[in-house]
């Protein structure tokens, strides 16, 4: 069995291990649906390798923190508040094979 796997998902990449849950940006996948992201290496017990198979699962889609932007201009009495919230997908490394 593999000890690490770096892939890559929606622009970045993840050092993962089997068993791993990771919050990426929102997946086109369904709830409960299996996929195999772009995998870059594999490393087993010190060797490294190109490629190899990765399984992860999309458990939820949920939504991040709110996030809240306070911005103001001084002596114009301006001021403005802005909020956000992330869409993201919380995904669990099923398998890793070399």
């Amino acid at each position: 069995m593999p000890d690490y796997a770096v892939i890559a998902l929606g622009g970045k990449q993840y050092r993962v291990k089997e068993g791993d849950h990771l919050l990426v940006d929102r997946l086109a996948v369904d709830e409960g649906k299996s996929f195999s992201p772009e995998t870059l290496m594999v490393a087993d017990g010190g060797a490294i390798s190109d490629g190899g198979k990765v399984e992860a699962k999309v458990e939820e889609h949920v939504r991040g923190k709110k996030i809240r932007v306070f911005t103001y201009k001084p002596k114009n009495n301006s001021r403005r508040t802005k909020g956000h919230r992330s869409h993201l997908s919380r995904v669990r490394i099923e398998s890793i094979g070399s």
